[in-house]
């Protein structure tokens, strides 16, 4: 019984020094979306964050959050394919780092996803026209559970349509930026954009104006040719 109540006191102190190593810490998130007409694309996702000293670096990575399998589990279900998975220590700032990428054939599938669980990823159609894009961004956005005052959360999508609506916090043409801390997502929020989608099969008028241009110039060629 004593080394029962022991084992119990030890783990339960373990488990103190990791949420207190995690909130004195500056966790940064950034993950970049690119969705295509048809709905599927591609994301990477880069965290990092800084120790103070070897030894908690190592703690952190013991913890899974840079720990490569780790991360390819909770980032990978049968909707998306993983592309990549690095984790990396930088010496020069003493910071820790994961880059993730995949691909995926489906946004509203990547729900499926450990890591996404929750995150009510969507794309909506309104009309013929007009489709909405929206993501909950957890209290965690990172998905593994900790959570931190400090956090850094950057969220890029390119979306394939002409931008309607949206509260982004920066936006250039169809490229939208959300960027928050912790502190302002609170308990949760929506990020959002209304869209009307590019057209599968348009072709851009430059293409006909250059294909116009092309004959005109062969045709001028062969005349001249034929003159001399």
């Amino acid at each position: 019984m004593i080394l029962k109540k022991i084992a119990g006191f030890m783990k339960k102190t373990i488990a103190l020094l990791f949420i207190s190593l995690l909130t004195t810490g500056c966790l940064n998130y950034t993950q970049v979306t690119t969705i295509k007409t048809d709905g599927s694309g591609k994301m990477f996702i880069h965290y990092w964050m800084k120790w103070t000293s070897q030894r908690d670096s190592i703690i952190v990575e013991q913890l899974g959050l840079f720990n490569p399998d780790s991360v390819r589990k909770v980032f990978t279900s049968g909707f998306n394919k993983l592309t990549s998975v690095v984790t990396y220590r930088n010496y020069n700032d003493s910071t820790i780092h994961a880059q993730v990428e995949f691909e995926f054939t489906n946004l509203d599938s990547l729900n499926a996803t450990p890591v996404f669980r929750d995150s009510k990823l969507s794309i909506k159609e309104i009309d013929d026209n007009t489709k909405v894009f929206s993501q909950f961004i957890k209290p965690v956005a990172t998905g593994f559970g900790f959570e931190s005052g400090n956090f850094s959360l950057t969220f890029i999508y390119y979306l394939p349509g002409e931008i309607l609506n949206h509260n982004a916090t920066e936006i250039t043409r169809n490229k939208l930026t959300w960027r928050y801390t912790l502190d302002e997502i609170g308990t949760g929020k929506y990020i959002t954009a209304t869209y009307r989608p590019f057209k599968l099969k348009e072709t851009p008028p430059w293409i006909y104006y250059a294909a116009l241009f092309v004959l005109l110039t062969v045709i001028v060629f062969l005349f001249t040719k034929r003159v001399r």
